[in-house]
């Protein structure tokens, strides 16, 4: 099965985001937990994109297509922002931002425990961002 949204870069629409992957997975048997765990990733990486990638600018957009079947759950989305440079992404330490109190900066990291699998690609002037939650 496949599903497609596209959305302009305002943070007002990961709610919409949101609502869009809850609906879509409903039809997928995941526990309450796992389900949360896989909107809480995707909403990151769409926060991510629309505020880093494409400074919350409206003109432009972000579509997320989700593939799935009985073994496998693709997150894709795209957009023409600013790519991410995983080369130059360090974790942080998310137990030292907890102790000192600093907000921000670990939801790459969160993204990255909760997928199974996150690839970053640039084809043209197109980013693309692939998360796979293999099914139990």
């Amino acid at each position: 099965m496949t599903n497609k949204i596209r959305v302009s870069c305002d943070r007002r629409n990961l709610k919409t985001i949101r609502t869009f992957v809850m609906d879509t997975l409903s039809a997928v048997q995941l526990s309450d937990i796992t389900l949360n765990q896989i909107i809480l990733a995707v909403d990151e990486i769409c926060a991510n994109l629309i505020i880093h990638s494409n400074h919350e600018d409206n003109k432009k957009f972000l579509c997320l297509t989700i593939q799935y079947d009985h073994e496998e759950i693709v997150f894709e989305l795209a957009d023409n922002g600013t790519p991410f440079e995983q080369d130059n992404y360090t974790e942080p330490n998310i137990h030292d931002n907890i102790r000192t109190g600093k907000k921000g900066g670990v939801g790459v990291a969160l993204v990255n425990r909760i997928m199974d699998k996150v690839e970053y690609s640039v084809r043209g002037n197109t980013n693309i961002c692939r998360l796979y939650k293999q099914l139990a």
